[in-house]
């Protein structure tokens, strides 16, 4: 009696359907988002054509700059550099009060990626500013305009760097808050973070102070 020998023609097609699938979803993004929900972060799996996602990022970004030109914000002002380019803005931040940086106004860009709010945008002052989370060329290092995920040296938890729910208020109100408040155990400008920790109304307070009147000097020309 001649024994029937498996089929293995379904299995072969199993393998041809799954590469397909495979080179199918190659031209499309798979990226991780990380939630916040109370102390847990919840993975959401995001799979959008390029295409697609460009769409969308620009639609939220009119669509946050026409809420922040309905509602202003207290303490800065934001615009487009180029009417024609959703993606790069111009910021305007009012030094807080009760601070050394109160009184001045400071420039900055925000040039957001196409894949926004997937990744976080970056943030670089065009006028001078002393601060220990600020580089010297103006690049402004906070966790919140961090790359998504974990942090490889450990500094950081997921939920404090960029997750997609921010916006531009909040990413705002972060710096604003971070004039107020500076970090000087993570700095971007080492000799700024020195002078704070060791004197903060010494050296620090009248490089500040210099800063201000240069930018009030700016703001009024």
């Amino acid at each position: 009696m001649r024994t029937a020998e498996p089929a293995a023609e379904p299995c072969v097609k199993t393998q041809r359907e799954i590469s397909s699938r495979q080179r199918r979803s190659s031209s499309r993004f798979q990226l991780w988002l990380y939630f916040s929900e109370s102390v847990r972060l919840h993975r959401v799996f995001f799979q959008l054509r390029p295409r697609t996602m460009t769409e969308q990022s620009a639609l939220l970004l009119r669509k946050q700059l026409a809420e922040l030109n309905k509602n202003p914000v207290e303490g800065f002002s934001a615009g487009l550099i180029d009417d024609d380019d959703i993606y790069k803005w111009e910021v305007v931040i009012i030094g807080p009060q009760d601070t050394l940086f109160e009184g001045g106004f400071f420039k900055a860009y925000l040039t957001f990626p196409y894949d926004y709010p997937l990744r976080p945008p970056k943030m670089k002052f065009i006028t001078e500013i002393w601060h220990p989370n600020v580089a010297k060329n103006g690049d402004v290092c906070i966790s919140i305009l961090h790359e998504p995920g974990e942090d490889k040296f450990g500094y950081e938890k997921p939920e404090e760097r960029w997750l997609p729910i921010h916006t531009v208020e909040t990413i705002m109100i972060s710096v604003i808050s971070m004039l107020a408040d500076p970090n000087s155990d993570s700095p971007a400008n080492v000799d700024a973070a020195k002078e704070w920790r060791e004197d903060p109304n010494g050296e620090f307070k009248r490089k500040v102070a210099r800063c201000v009147r240069k930018s009030q000097e700016m703001a009024f020309d």
